[in-house]
């Protein structure tokens, strides 16, 4: 069983997935999930993922969601140690367009007042 976003329908395995994905896609410009997040949880942005993720499970429909982990053929996990947040996707070689940059850096600063976590600000400067 998952969730499926009350803003777009899409579908996730379990309640934090659920929050990520409404508060991400809030915080890079989507002003539906937004909206939706400022009407049904006020506050949404004050906390983390274990604070919202209860919160907006009371008001998405529950899914079945199947997860596969078989992998995929021909598919190297040896991605060069390329975390993919300056490099592109998962060091694939493609290079980030500078919003995508900026999203990614804005999330990795969210992420450090979040969790307190110097260490991520450390390891992004270094690259």
């Amino acid at each position: 069983m998952g969730y499926a976003c009350p803003v777009c329908d899409e579908h996730v395995p379990d309640a934090e997935h659920l929050a990520d994905h409404l508060a991400f896609a809030a915080v890079t410009g989507d002003d539906a999930h937004e909206s939706w997040l400022d009407e049904h949880t006020p506050g949404w942005d004050e906390g983390g993922t274990a604070d919202l993720a209860p919160r907006v499970t009371t008001h998405a429909e529950t899914v079945d969601f199947e997860v596969d982990t078989a992998p995929v053929e021909g598919h190297d996990h040896a991605h060069g140690g390329e975390s993919g947040a300056r490099g592109g996707a998962g060091g694939a070689g493609g290079a980030l367009d500078d919003e995508a940059q900026r999203i990614l850096e804005e999330a990795a600063e969210m992420t450090r007042e979040m969790t307190g976590d110097d260490q991520l600000a450390s390891e992004g400067e270094t690259e």
